[in-house]
C-alpha cells in the first residue's frame, strides 16, 4: 500500500506525514507540496527540508494560476491587506459568520482533486493530509472540517472507482494533540515552518504563529523552530 502526503512544510503535514511512514514504512510514502500563490516560499523550502530527512520523493505542483485573481486573501499575492496580527477568535469576531482572511477560497478542494489525479498516477491507494479541529472551529477554514472531510473521501472514491480514499487522521483532535503525536513520532520540528510571513524567523503574532505557540506549550516543551541562534 503506497501513500501520498500533502505537505505544506508545517506541523500538521509534518506530523501526517511521519505518521504515513510508520504506517506503511518510507518505501512506500511520497510527499507532495503544492505552490498557490503564497507571498512567500518558507513552506515549500521547509517541505523540501522535510522529504529530505526522511529521504523520501517529493513532488511539487503549482496551481498559483488558479487563484490569480483572487484580491481578498491576505496570504495571496493579489492581495494588498495585511495579514493579520491577532488570534483567529479575535478575527473571527469580525467576519460575521465567514471564514479568516487568511482563507485561501477551496484550497484542500482543490489540492485533495490535484492530488487526487496524482496518487492515481503513482499508483497511491490513500491520499494523507493534515487538517485538524482548531482550524475548522468557528468556520474559520471550512475546507479543515469533518463534514468537508467526509465528503471529498466520498467523492474521490466514487471518482477513482474505489482504488483510492483519503485520510485526515488529526481531523477531530486539537493543534496540541497533533504536536503530542508528532513528538511520539520525533517528527523534525526543527525544518518546519508555519508563519504567514516570510521573515528569517516566525512573528509570533499570526493566528498561526499563535497557535503554534500554545500547541507546543500545552506538551511541555519548546518550539524547536523558535529557538533562538
Amino acid at each position: 500500500m503506497k501513500a501520498l502526503v500533502l505537505s505544506s512544510g508545517g506541523v500538521d503535514s509534518t506530523t501526517c506525514l511521519g505518521l504515513a511512514i510508520e504506517r506503511f514504512g518510507r518505501e512506500n510514502v511520497i510527499a507532495l507540496a503544492i505552490t498557490y500563490g503564497q507571498k512567500h516560499t518558507k513552506e515549500v523550502e521547509a517541505a523540501e527540508a522535510v522529504a529530505q530527512y526522511y529521504g523520501i520523493e517529493l513532488l511539487s505542483l503549482d496551481l498559483s494560476t488558479i487563484f490569480q485573481y483572487d484580491t481578498k486573501c491576505t496570504l495571496l499575492q493579489g492581495s494588498e491587506e495585511d495579514i493579520p496580527e491577532e488570534s483567529y477568535a479575535d478575527q473571527l469576531k469580525k467576519t460575521d459568520g465567514k471564514p479568516v482572511s487568511t482563507y485561501v477560497p477551496f484550497r484542500n478542494g482543490l489540492f485533495l482533486s490535484s492530488a487526487a489525479s496524482i496518487a492515481l498516477s503513482k499508483d497511491c491507494s490513500v491520499i494523507y493530509y493534515g487538517a485538524h479541529s482548531d482550524d475548522a472551529a468557528g468556520n474559520a477554514y471550512p475546507d479543515c472540517s469533518d463534514a468537508f472531510n467526509q465528503s471529498m473521501k466520498s467523492a474521490i472514491e466514487i471518482g477513482s472507482g474505489n482504488q483510492l480514499t483519503i485520510e485526515a487522521p488529526f481531523v477531530n483532535m486539537a493543534k496540541k494533540d497533533v504536536v503530542r503525536e508528532g513528538l511520539r513520532l520525533k517528527v523534525p520540528y526543527h525544518l518546519t515552518w508555519s508563519c504567514y510571513e516570510g521573515g528569517d524567523k516566525p512573528c509570533g503574532k499570526c493566528g498561526t504563529c499563535r497557535d503554534r505557540a500554545a500547541a507546543f506549550a500545552a506538551n511541555g516543551v519548546a518550539d524547536p523552530a523558535c529557538k533562538e541562534d
